[in-house]
């Protein structure tokens, strides 16, 4: 009799199928693509001006100069060092500081981050836990828009990722140097020292040299820290500080737990229950990679639930790792996948809005054009420079400040011969919304809506940004 054919094995299935779809390199390599895509889209928004994050204007200034015969030492720690370091060869050959060759490099750091989770989830757990966190990372809605901002908390995600990937996988020295080096992108990252002694408790020499690594990563590439340490450890203080008080626009939010998870919500969407779930599966079994995993997301969110200021960029180390313990969960493995494409299409949605101009963009042009040059003015945070003016700032009102800023005040400004003042609803909106913290400066919005007569006006009408009025004193 003929004999029958043999049943295929599920390794032949695996690799037939890779086969047909082109393996996990293809996969890797058309999720990478899509993150490119995403990432790309109003990289150059508000161009020259850095209306995307004012944090750009502390960090890119810095880089530039170091390449312009600054030297290497920033005279700076409200972050650590690693990102100026990193951006400092791109600006080499620009004649002012570039925020669009920065926002290139942090693009790059941003793909390094999904490939780095991919990485991490094939470590971790095998299977779709790879694919499911490359793919969550690729499409975060938070973690696409500070993507194309050259600032620290995308490339602190990089460090996380690549920390905790090294750990689960055993490499416990090398691990160390790669928390070094997250610490150096920013501060926070000291809390991979948690999921570091939990890789390495039993093995007592290897952690001690994983620490040792992780201190010299970071003196390495943050030297003029040890240098300043005095100031530079007032520094960080300082900001750490800031943000346990609050922030403009917080006052009124909820509780620090519920506004974190909100947050996470806000970027990830529903998939963000089966992170959830996985996390409680990890700490039930509490194998050695769930609880390298999972140490490091409740110690980060508790230090979380002690801050005032709710800024969605905090939460983005908590991304990589949540996703990876999504794909922990492998019979929701197409239902995480299908939940991302909510995510997604948020992404998509605040991509159009960057490929529209800012209204301060419109406004700066029509100051430019309107307003003598050399006149005096007064001009909100969160607005352009006004470089051929003559240009008091208002300080941002922030809580549990000591007194208010005095500038805020018409009488005030018209005896310092200040004729004009600019103000936008990134401020003022914020202000209002919790007038009761900001008495003052609510007195100062309104006298100039009744007091004063408003000469140009702009909102989003086509545009994208803040209201932004100008104001005749």
């Amino acid at each position: 009799m003929p004999s029958s054919p043999a049943e295929p094995s599920p390794r032949s299935e695996t690799r037939s199928r890779d086969a047909l779809w082109g393996g996990p390199r293809v996969a890797l390599a058309a999720i990478l693509a899509g993150a490119a895509a995403l990432r790309l889209v109003g990289v150059g928004y508000g161009l020259p001006f850095p209306l995307l994050s004012p944090d750009e204007q502390s960090i890119v200034p810095r880089a530039w100069k170091m390449v312009h015969g600054g030297g290497l030492d920033p005279h700076w720690f409200d972050y650590p060092s690693l990102l100026m370091y990193l951006l400092a060869p791109f600006q080499a050959w620009e004649h002012e500081p570039s925020y669009l060759a920065a926002r290139l490099v942090v693009v790059a750091l941003a793909l390094g981050a999904v490939a780095a989770a991919w990485w991490l989830g094939s470590r971790a757990y095998g299977g779709a836990a790879g694919p499911i966190a490359a793919a969550a990372v690729a499409v975060e809605a938070t973690h696409v828009a500070y993507s194309r901002m050259a600032v620290t908390d995308v490339p602190l995600t990089l460090g996380v990722t690549a920390s905790l990937a090294l750990l689960v996988s055993g490499r416990i020295e090398v691990g160390g140097l790669a928390v070094g080096l997250a610490m150096s992108f920013k501060y926070p990252g000291i809390f991979l020292l948690v999921p570091l002694v939990v890789a390495g408790y039993r093995q007592p020499r290897r952690l001690v040299l994983g620490l040792v690594a992780a201190a010299a990563a970071f003196c390495a590439t943050s030297p003029f820290f040890v240098v300043h340490f005095g100031s530079a450890v007032s520094d960080a203080y300082h900001v750490q500080k800031l943000a346990r008080q609050g922030w403009l626009g917080f006052e009124h939010d909820h509780a620090a737990p519920i506004a974190f998870v909100d947050r996470l919500w806000l970027g990830l969407g529903p998939a963000l229950l089966v992170c959830g779930l996985g996390l409680v599966l990890a700490l039930t079994h509490r194998r050695r990679t769930d609880l390298i995993l999972a140490s490091f997301v409740l110690v980060y969110f508790l230090d979380l639930c002690t801050l005032g200021a709710h800024f969605d960029r905090y939460v983005l180390p908590l991304v990589p790792p949540l996703a990876v313990l999504a794909g922990r969960v492998r019979s929701l493995a197409p239902v995480t996948l299908l939940l991302l494409v909510v995510p997604l299409t948020w992404t998509i949605r605040d991509d159009r809005r960057l490929t529209k101009t800012d209204t301060r963009e419109a406004a700066h042009a029509w100051v430019e054009r309107h307003i003598p040059r050399g006149a005096r003015l007064a001009a909100d945070p969160s607005l352009p420079p006004f470089e051929h003016f003559r240009v008091l700032e208002l300080r941002l009102p922030l809580p549990e400040e000591e007194r208010a800023d005095p500038n805020r005040d018409l009488t005030r400004l018209r005896n310092q011969g200040i004729r004009y003042a600019i103000v936008t609803g990134a401020v003022a909106d914020r202000v209002l919304a919790a007038r009761e913290h900001y008495p003052k400066e609510t007195a100062f919005y309104e006298s100039l809506k009744t007091l004063t007569q408003r000469l140009y006006y702009v909102r989003e009408d086509g545009l994208n940004g803040p209201w932004v009025a100008v104001y005749r004193l």
